[in-house]
């Protein structure tokens, strides 16, 4: 027996690079940061120490943090793509040499870490760009800083020591460059506001981590649109966002790194969970244990039902499992091979299967305790609704009756009564005959009352004619006793609350006349905080009950149908007061 969870979607995983391949890749981006403190330091450009400082301090992190990610996270091409950003910027710094190759290849790549940057902060956390808009702007970046950039350096503006001059057009090349650096800006800030969007949207859950790391990637793309707009418009304090520019850039793999160091401690913190569970939880708290452990609010169950195959809620309610979402992700918790339970969290969990896989294998027996609950309360859920479908299908079938009765043997009764009184007129004055004419109209008299009393029982007409209120004053002024009514109703009502308030009222005035010996009966229906209230009051002989069989119990099921209640209060000393209460927003 095992509990494992597994993505609902995803590519075949991918294994994690040999740890050589992965040493001697760090070990050349050391040597290369290294390189690069060399030639700063041997150039001719002011400040050659924090030049290169900062030039160390955006390639180096990118390689280091890459390739940890790399190695945590396999199936992620992140880290691949963060080790592409480091080497990338380390070749913008071969500009440093006075070497004609190196310096042309550097000026080549002046702004691709512009458009590279801006990829791995819209490609987190799989390293792909999930969405057209995201992949729109990237292609514009990418572009605009290769395109753009080689028509400048053919034009002359890299420099003495460039290999690709052809001629030498200042103005020219200072145009392109212009173009350049105003649509490259375009794209930053296009990119801060995709990274927004999907902060409300994909990551709205607000886990920490995660929305610390968004807060950095924006931080770092908007100072970097600053930059490139204060080169564009020669503001004297470019050297100034030049610097907190580059440092914004460096800090953003340190806070990445940081969201895997907390990733490693919740993974760490799972004995919390377990000790938790010992507890034997409530669902519900079952659910905020798992939450804490994840460290995402957002999380939720599903349990899976196994007569039915579909999914539900703690209180058995049934629960969609979304298809392939950017906004939520699913993973499934298996038990001998056969789902059982659905965590629905934040999508950068998908990035730490192993804190999936260890909550799943802590929580697997609370889990499968909270799915028979959720079993239970879907089976009581289909039963309420089993039997609100029955006595639904009792009232339609009630109206029917109703219908056909009026329309069919009343209108016969009351032809016939015509009939009978047209025939009065040709009669003669025989006494014999008029007396059995008389008889016979008074037997149609009394049938239709009959039937009409009937129809009255199958159905109120007056209820859906004229509403509850006026039903009840017909039930009031029928009763053989005195009843004093109170209908406070606000509003018209559902029908089969009005229908249900109706018959509670109903029975209990029958039950009164029948049983109760009582000289006066008082009706109170009023709505208020959510709820209709029905109490009936006597002042008979008492000891009243809602037996089975009994016409209390036939109310008390059609009020527990729409989730309410009744309650019957008969005391030996006398009085009766039946009281039923039906939610009723």
């Amino acid at each position: 027996m095992s509990d494992s969870p597994s993505a609902t979607a995803g590519e075949r995983p991918r294994s994690a690079p040999r740890p050589a391949v992965l040493w001697a890749i760090g070990i050349a981006g050391c040597l290369a940061s290294g390189l690069t403190m060399s030639m700063a330091l041997s150039s001719e450009r002011p400040d050659p120490v924090l030049q290169g400082a900062l030039s160390v301090w955006i390639q180096l992190p990118y390689i280091v943090g890459g390739l940890i990610a790399w190695w945590r996270r396999p199936d992620s091409r992140f880290g691949p793509l963060m080790v592409i950003a480091g080497w990338v910027a380390f070749i913008t710094t071969l500009s440093y040499t006075t070497l004609d190759l190196p310096y042309t290849l550097a000026q080549l790549f002046d702004l691709v870490p512009v458009a590279l940057f801006l990829q791995v902060f819209l490609a987190y956390p799989t390293g792909r760009l999930e969405h057209r808009p995201e992949r729109l702007v990237v292609g514009v970046a990418y572009t605009a800083s290769v395109a753009l950039q080689i028509p400048k350096m053919l034009l002359g503006s890299s420099g003495p020591d460039s290999l690709v001059e052809v001629t030498s057009n200042p103005a020219a090349a200072h145009t392109i460059e212009q173009i350049e650096l105003a649509i490259l800006s375009a794209t930053l800030v296009a990119g801060v506001a995709l990274l927004f969007v999907r902060r409300r949207g994909t990551w709205r859950t607000t886990r920490r981590p995660i929305t610390l790391l968004v807060n950095s990637y924006a931080l770092a793309l908007a100072m970097l649109a600053v930059l490139l707009i204060s080169a564009l418009f020669t503001w004297p304090s470019f050297e100034t966002i030049h610097r907190i520019a580059f440092a914004a850039l460096g800090l953003a793999p340190a806070v990445f790194l940081t969201g895997l160091l907390s990733a490693r401690l919740a993974r760490a913190d799972i004995g919390d969970l377990v000790v938790a569970l010992e507890a034997q939880p409530a669902p519900g708290d079952l659910r905020d244990a798992i939450s804490s452990a994840l460290r995402d609010p957002s999380v939720t169950l599903a349990y899976r039902l196994s007569e039915t195959g579909t999914w539900a809620d703690a209180d058995g309610r049934p629960v969609e499992i979304p298809s392939p979402d950017p906004n939520r992700a699913t993973t499934l918790i298996e038990r001998e091979g056969v789902p059982m339970a659905a965590l629905l969290h934040d999508p950068s969990l998908e990035e730490e299967r192993e804190l999936l896989g260890a909550v799943s294998a802590a929580s697997g027996i609370a889990l499968e305790n909270a799915r028979l609950q959720a079993e239970l309360q879907a089976q009581i859920q289909e039963l309420r609704q089993s039997r609100a479908r029955v006595i639904d299908a009792e009232q339609k079938e009630r109206q029917r009756l109703e219908r056909n009765l009026h329309d069919g043997a009343q209108q016969r009764l009351i032809s016939l009564s015509l009939d009978l009184g047209e025939l009065e007129a040709s009669v003669g004055d025989d006494p014999e005959d008029r007396a059995r004419l008389e008889h016979a109209r008074a037997e149609v008299r009394h049938s239709l009352e009959e039937l009409r009393a009937i129809a009255r029982g199958i159905h109120p007409a007056v209820l859906t004619d004229h509403g509850l209120a006026v039903a009840l004053e017909s039930l009031a002024k029928r009763a053989p006793m005195p009843v004093k009514l109170t209908a406070d109703l606000d509003r018209t009502l559902p029908q089969s609350h009005e229908v249900a308030a109706y018959y509670v009222v109903s029975e209990s005035l029958a039950n009164v006349s029948k049983h109760a010996e009582a000289t006066s009966a008082t009706v109170d229906v009023t709505r208020s905080n959510g709820e209709l209230v029905i109490e009936v009051t006597d002042d008979g002989i008492g000891r009243a009950g809602a037996r089975p069989g009994s016409g209390l119990r036939g109310l008390a099921d059609r009020v527990e149908a729409l989730d309410g209640s009744l309650r019957v209060t008969s005391p030996s000393a006398g009085g009766t007061t039946v009281r039923a209460a039906i939610p009723c927003p």
